[in-house]
């Protein structure tokens, strides 16, 4: 993996704006109960309202102690093969947080504490959504101290092969991911999307995980996809050229929106929102991990910023949409 750094260097300066917008989190707590996409047991979850400036939090019911408090961080993010999957300092897990953290982007919550009684969120259907309804359920509450952000001051690419994850300088938040499958199912697809009010829940959120029907025996020989099922992923028959579930794709394109779905979750694991422009190139979650270490490597190319009401609702549609090459 290589690490491609181009731009002019700015000073790591907090921005702020007169129209700037307020933390949220919360207004009750909410739970819900499923099975691990990759443990296959079953788990409850309940959602709470949290503090200011305490940010996303994973708190294991199952263990005592100060060690149960699991922090939504990059820099705790331990495996990431098939998922993102955090670890605190006293080695308590949280696996397959993505989706739940792409949902708490989606509806801009910076402050919440999750208590959960196992080692990996429930997948429940696949995608965001379910968590999305969970919080719109629990209702959201504005608090008193100004929501914060990375504001992206340069250009930060990383690269694996022929996959490449970059960040770039832009207003507000947008996307611009590309696949490429050898499945005729899948094929070529990209998507740019502007995640500015309301285009998360419209466009990404109902976007679900997906796979192979000749990988299941292989994952699951390697503690994988045990809980995986058509009710919550989009399996590819053995030839490569048909769906297997009966209700067919909720997109024509649902594969790249669900990397997109995945992207926005593995990059609120920052610890705030993102000021810039993401470009995906067949990125996963471990390239999507290696962006913001090499992100907050170099202490030139981001800033502390507050998010304005430009920021959170007029992403900038004029963003570089080109294939970045690493």
């Amino acid at each position: 993996m290589t690490v491609d750094v181009i731009a002019t260097a700015a000073s790591n300066t907090e921005f702020s704006s007169a129209s700037t917008l307020r933390q949220r989190t919360l207004k009750t707590s909410i739970g819900c109960t499923g099975i691990g996409l990759h443990s296959g047991v079953k788990v409850t979850m309940t959602l709470h309202p949290a503090e200011p400036d305490t940010g996303i939090r994973f708190r294991r019911t199952d263990i005592p102690g100060q060690g149960a408090i699991v922090p939504a961080l990059w820099s705790n993010i331990g495996d990431t093969r098939m998922n993102s999957c955090l670890v605190n300092d006293a080695g308590v897990q949280v696996g397959t947080v993505e989706h739940l953290m792409s949902a708490l982007a989606g509806m801009g919550i910076d402050n919440c504490l999750i208590d959960i009684n196992g080692a990996e969120v429930p997948v429940m259907d696949g995608s965001a959504a379910p968590f999305l309804f969970l919080i719109e359920c629990a209702g959201v509450v504005e608090q008193a101290p100004a929501r914060r952000a990375i504001r992206v001051l340069k250009r930060i690419s990383v690269s694996d092969g022929d996959k490449t994850a970059t960040l770039t300088p832009s207003t507000g938040f947008s996307i611009h991911f590309e696949i490429d499958f050898a499945s005729k199912a899948i094929a070529q697809q990209e998507m740019f999307v502007a995640l500015d009010k309301g285009s998360f829940k419209a466009e990404v959120a109902r976007a679900r995980t997906f796979g192979f029907e000749q990988e299941v025996t292989m994952l699951r020989s390697a503690g994988l996809a045990r809980g995986g099922s058509l009710d919550n992923a989009v399996v590819i028959d053995s030839t490569g050229t048909k769906v297997l579930n009966d209700d067919g794709l909720r997109y024509v394109d649902e594969f790249v929106r669900h990397k997109v779905l995945d992207a926005v979750g593995d990059l609120y694991l920052a610890g705030a929102a993102i000021i810039g422009h993401f470009h995906g190139v067949r990125s996963g979650h471990a390239l999507n991990n290696a962006l913001l270490r090499a992100l907050f490597a170099d202490s030139s190319a981001w800033a502390w910023s507050t998010v304005s009401t430009a920021d959170a609702f007029a992403a900038d549609m004029t963003a570089p949409r080109m294939v970045v090459s690493g």
